[in-house]
């Protein structure tokens, strides 16, 4: 399941990620999301969601939710 079909308020750990974009996947790794960490939605959005990683909130767009596997 990716995390545009999460449910809110449930912690769920990140299996996978399938971006395909290097650049991408960095910038995913320095917000503290990758394979074995824990992570939340808060809230789901129109355009995207709303995550918790560890200490911060995000805004994630629908297309990175969904290459988001947990």
């Amino acid at each position: 399941m990716n995390l545009k079909q999460a449910q809110e308020g449930i912690e769920y750990s990140i299996s996978n990620i399938v971006t395909g974009d290097e650049d991408l996947d960095a910038f995913l790794f320095s917000l503290g999301c990758y394979t074995g960490e824990k992570i939340t939605v808060v809230r789901h959005l129109e355009g995207g969601c709303v995550v918790a990683i560890k200490d911060g909130r995000y805004n994630i767009d629908n297309q990175l939710a969904e290459a988001i596997i947990v």
